[in-house]
């Protein structure tokens, strides 16, 4: 079986962070793997413990900085690495960055495609899907169990549903989007880290992929950022006392003058 994993890599999430020029910065702040990539990561490799002769490839897009990531993730136990660096994949949405893997994916063969629920830092957890439309294979999202037949061709897919679960049955090749709760992802081993420096980490540029020089611009994006902006600091919680005719005053007083709801 052959099975890739796409990963991004995020800021770490108990990073603090500010917003400079519409843009998220968090100087000296580590980046991370994006968690939900980690369950995908780690079922990949659990899938390669039950069907040896599975290889495991991550495809990732970004810049250089991105190459710590997926090295992780080859010490966590993938095979090898593609990593889509170009400067003009800089800024693209979900959209575009779905028809680029599509790009590479299409050329090579595959029976499965596990990709995180969503990325942590834009919440929009379109990726998989798009890919999954432009590739033409089913996809189910939110996945937190699966199950192979014997002979690895069929799968029985449960995915979180509001209230409970639901229970999907197909055939491969098709892509997934990985839930907490699918699993527990490891922390890579000292023979893991090791054995990732020897591992293959194959860089390619959009030239490579033949995607031509204005093929992909911002201005086209689909969706559009309009403004990015910090949380409002919460006030501070207001302890009525008194009869309760006294807090029920107060509380329609609060309601009214300040916060402006009745």
């Amino acid at each position: 079986m052959k099975i890739i994993v796409c990963v991004k890599q995020v800021l770490d999430t108990a990073a603090a962070i500010q917003i400079d020029n519409r843009r998220v910065v968090s100087p000296g702040s580590p980046r991370i793997i994006n968690p939900y990539d980690e369950f995908a990561i780690e079922e990949a490799v659990r899938i390669k413990e039950k069907k040896p002769d599975t290889e495991i490839t991550i495809l990732s897009l970004g810049p250089e900085c991105f190459k710590d990531s997926i090295k992780k993730a080859l010490a966590m136990g993938a095979d090898k690495a593609v990593h889509l660096m170009d400067p003009k994949f800089d800024g693209l949405d979900s959209y575009a960055i779905g028809s680029i893997f599509m790009r590479y994916i299409k050329n090579i063969p595959f029976d499965l495609i596990l990709c995180g629920r969503q990325a942590v830092d834009v919440d929009l957890a379109q990726t998989g899907p798009i890919l999954a439309t432009f590739l033409g294979i089913p996809f189910v999202t939110v996945v937190t169990g699966i199950e192979f037949s014997d002979d690895f061709k069929q799968t029985k897919i449960t995915r979180q549903v509001e209230g409970g679960a639901e229970i999907r049955e197909l055939e491969l090749p098709l892509l997934l989007t990985c839930q907490k709760g699918l699993n527990e992802p490891r922390l890579p081993s000292l023979k893991g880290i090791m054995a990732a420096k020897k591992k293959e980490i194959i860089t390619l540029s959009g030239a490579d992929l033949g995607i031509e020089e204005n093929a992909f611009s911002m201005d086209d994006n689909r969706v559009e950022e309009v403004n990015l902006s910090l949380p409002l600091e919460r006030k501070k919680g207001i302890i009525l006392e008194g009869s309760d005719d006294e807090i029920g005053s107060n509380l329609v007083r609060l309601l009214r003058d300040e916060e402006k709801i009745i």
